[in-house]
């Protein structure tokens, strides 16, 4: 057998599907990543970005990266471990562990990579990760790395995490892991009810709030906060492609949690370090995070206004209370065909189909930014009202 064969029997899905114009993926933007951006010389609503404070364009921001440029150069050419680390990566650390009230904290070169590393690092051959069972992917891959057994409990269901801690053993090491805020579904982890649960079981307790930091919580400091349990959650983990409009990713907690971690994660040891302009953008996006709060505020004016709107026209939209909203649809061609007629109505969404999804639940996942405008909240709900109807989705 012929190790490419698989790839040539995938080929001609793809080739297809891009050769009748329902290849959602991989569409190169001809602008900076705005509200609204520009696509084969077309205008389109941004709805499918996770630029969630509109950072991208912040004159601070630009000004940040060029700043760094002219001082440190393009790149770091090397892991943080041996010749990668600039003094904006500390004060980095440093300025993240105080936003989070942490004694300290370790920058990934992204997200992915931190979760990566904290999971294989902390789960070791005799420890045990317990993982909520929509969990995003980076978690489980991290999880996969490790040696230690996994196990996972029903979504947000914090019986189901007391049934399977009650079947643990007693002495294994444990490690809750949660999304805060999951990217799908755009609901929250009830941190409340998981997090004393955990506790009375002898777990440790870490947050994914990629999607959360800048957006949920008093001073966008994420679920923990949110949920007033910020002293009992271990570790905060989070990424700087989101409302922090870079790239990277971090994990703070208590120091010697985070000097294990900085020297044991092999996602970070072994990979080179984000560079200059990401370091200097991800420092003036936290500072715009803790002095601009309108722009949280405009934010929720804007989801707020889609989480009725869309409700009120009949959507389901599931039980999300954030600025991620999805269209559940259930049937692919379906929901492709729904894509397109919002990409040609003059939307950018984001359809989600198997195996990000179950079998038969494939969606349109919506996301909203600050800088939105209420023209722009009007056009796509018009749309969503057209095209719903259109395809029956509508009463």
């Amino acid at each position: 057998m012929d190790l490419f064969n698989k790839c040539l029997q995938y080929f001609p899905i793809v080739e297809t599907a891009q050769r009748v114009g329902y290849y959602p993926y991989f569409i190169p933007l001809n602008s900076e990543p705005d509200r609204r951006v520009e696509i084969d010389g077309r205008e389109l609503v941004m709805l499918g970005s996770n630029n969630y404070l509109g950072l991208t364009t912040h004159p601070k921001m630009k000004e940040a990266a060029i700043d760094a440029v002219r001082k440190y150069g393009t790149g770091c050419t090397g892991s943080r471990f041996l010749n990668g680390t600039l003094d904006l990566h500390v004060r980095l650390e440093r300025e993240l562990a105080e936003f989070y009230g942490k004694e300290d904290c370790i920058v990934f070169s992204t997200g992915y990579q931190a979760n990566l590393g904290v999971m294989s690092s902390l789960v070791g051959k005799h420890d045990i990760a317990v993982a909520d069972k929509f969990d995003h992917a980076s978690i489980m891959d991290g999880c996969k790395m490790s040696y230690g057994a996994v196990k996972r409990f029903q979504h947000n269901d914090p019986e189901s995490l007391e049934r399977l801690l009650e079947r643990l053993p007693p002495d294994a090491g444990k490690l809750v892991v949660v999304d805060g805020v999951f990217s799908m579904e755009g609901d929250l982890a009830p941190l409340d009810a998981l997090v004393p649960i955990a506790g009375r079981h002898g777990c440790r307790f870490l947050v994914d709030d990629a999607h959360a930091v800048g957006v949920v919580g008093p001073d966008g400091r994420g679920t923990a906060a949110h949920f007033k349990v910020e002293a009992d959650v271990d570790l905060v983990l989070g990424t700087f492609s989101k409302s922090f409009a870079s790239i990277g990713g971090y994990v703070a907690g208590d120091h010697k949690v985070i000097t294990f971690i900085r020297h044991n994660a092999r996602s970070l040891i072994f990979s080179a370090a984000i560079p200059p302009p990401a370091a200097a953008t991800a420092l003036a996006a936290l500072d715009i995070i803790r002095t601009e709060p309108e722009r949280r505020a405009r934010l929720w004016h804007n989801a707020n206004r889609m989480l009725d709107g869309l409700r009120g026209l009949g959507y389901d939209i599931g039980s999300t209370v954030t600025p991620i909203i999805p269209i559940h649809i259930g049937d692919d061609m379906k929901t492709l065909n729904f894509w397109r007629s919002l990409y040609d109505g003059g939307i950018f969404a984001n359809p989600v189909l198997p195996p990000a999804v179950p079998p038969n639940r494939s969606l349109i996942r919506t996301s909203y930014m600050a800088t939105h405008t209420d023209e722009d909240i009007d056009l796509a709900l018009e749309l969503f009202e057209r095209i719903g109807r259109k395809f029956g989705l509508l009463a």
